[in-house]
């Protein structure tokens, strides 16, 4: 007969017999398959401390920038459409031959022509000079007979002018009127389409933050000191090499080569502190906003593609604040119009470059960057100690 057990009893191990470790679910699934299962919070938490959850938030938002920058270049560049556009008028517009023609040419171009009345025509060409107009409308009658003489500045606007050519002579045959077409301000031979001031002006602004981004990836122990330092000589150096390659290299430019290339490294710079500042308030995400400002924004309204006048009107406004339009303004007049000078985009750049720099400057200690110089502080501290003590 087997003897008998008492259910309550329990083994005791041993003192030489090694204990068993407890499961490593803390007794989950001590009952086999009867263990509580994984459920949706379970399944998200685990997800979220994995490396997948920042690959996904990635691939959402370049993905979502991909688009967004695909639209707000096709937006604003593909399609320009005049929504208003300065003339000055020299002679009679009122003249009803004369009256036609303007009517004519603002319903060919479906937008307003703002006619300017100038007494002379050196007082329109000083106008053209200023970049207060686009062209400039004479008007000859004699009797009852009406000629024009339509002048453009392509150097003001290339896309303007090329509407405005386009137009004039519908406008004139349907008013019955002689029309005689003029350039005052043209293009260089080297850049017959008006572009490459804008992508100089896009390489300055790209480069300028992508140095920054390298700099904060690659030389994390800079000081703030020497980060700003290091993005000022960025910012120099890359300035003088795209003024070189485009004027001197290529000849597509002919380059007014100081005041280009101080230009080219403002720019740069401002790109680089408005990156650096932003990664000081948001740390590794500052790329989003820095994109968002001068790359879907910024390039698009600079007016270096197409002109102020054909961009929708928020965009033509905002454009002339952002550090891209101040760059394509300041370089346009330093390109073209060297006798009639602006503060106004060089204050700009100045005014996004200034409190960049000041917010890296003031919290410099949220920035992801530096080195800690305490055990050197401390070494000296300690190599001082023991010349005194002996």
């Amino acid at each position: 007969m087997a003897p008998d057990h008492d259910d309550d009893s329990r083994h005791v191990p041993d003192p030489g017999e090694p204990v068993p470790a407890p499961p490593a679910d803390g007794g989950a699934h001590r009952h086999g398959g009867h263990g509580r299962p994984r459920g949706v919070r379970d399944r998200w938490r685990e997800f979220t401390r994995s490396p997948f959850l920042p690959a996904v938030v990635i691939v959402l938002i370049a993905s979502a920038g991909a688009g967004l920058f695909a639209g707000s270049y096709t937006y604003n560049m593909a399609n320009p459409t005049p929504r208003h556009i300065p003339a000055a008028v020299v002679g009679d517009g009122s003249a009803p031959r004369a009256k036609a023609f303007t009517d004519g040419l603002e319903k060919g171009l479906n937008t307003s022509i703002g006619l300017h009345a100038y007494p002379s025509p050196a007082a329109a060409r000083h106008a053209v000079e200023e970049q207060r107009v686009f062209a400039v409308i004479t008007f000859r009658t004699s009797g009852a007979r009406t000629a024009v003489r339509m002048d453009v500045a392509s150097a003001a606007g290339q896309s303007v002018a090329q509407v405005l050519a386009t137009a004039a002579p519908k406008a004139a045959r349907a008013a019955s009127v002689p029309l005689t077409l003029g350039d005052l301000k043209p293009l260089q031979k080297g850049d017959p389409r008006g572009l490459a001031i804008f992508y100089i002006t896009l390489a300055a602004t790209i480069l300028g933050f992508v140095g920054a981004i390298q700099l904060s990836v690659n030389a994390r122990r800079l000081v703030p000191f020497e980060r700003v330092l290091a993005i000022v000589a960025n910012s120099l150096l890359g300035g003088f090499t795209i003024a070189a390659v485009v004027d001197w290299w290529l000849g597509a430019l002919n380059l007014p080569f100081a005041q280009s290339w101080l230009i080219l490294a403002c720019t740069m710079f401002t790109s680089g502190m408005v990156f650096t500042a932003f990664n000081t308030l948001f740390g590794r995400w500052a790329l989003l906003p820095t994109w968002g400002l001068l790359v879907l924004l910024g390039n698009p309204s600079s007016g270096g593609a197409v002109s102020w006048p054909l961009l929708p009107s928020v965009l033509g406004r905002i454009g002339q604040w952002l550090p891209p339009g101040a760059s394509v303004n300041a370089q346009h007049t330093a390109v073209y119009f060297g006798d009639a000078q602006h503060a106004f985009p060089y204050l700009v750049l100045l005014l996004w470059a200034a409190p960049s720099t000041a917010i890296f400057w003031v919290w410099r200690h949220r920035h992801p960057g530096g080195r800690d110089r305490a055990p050197a502080t401390t070494a000296a501290h300690a190599a001082d100690g023991g010349t005194a003590a002996s």
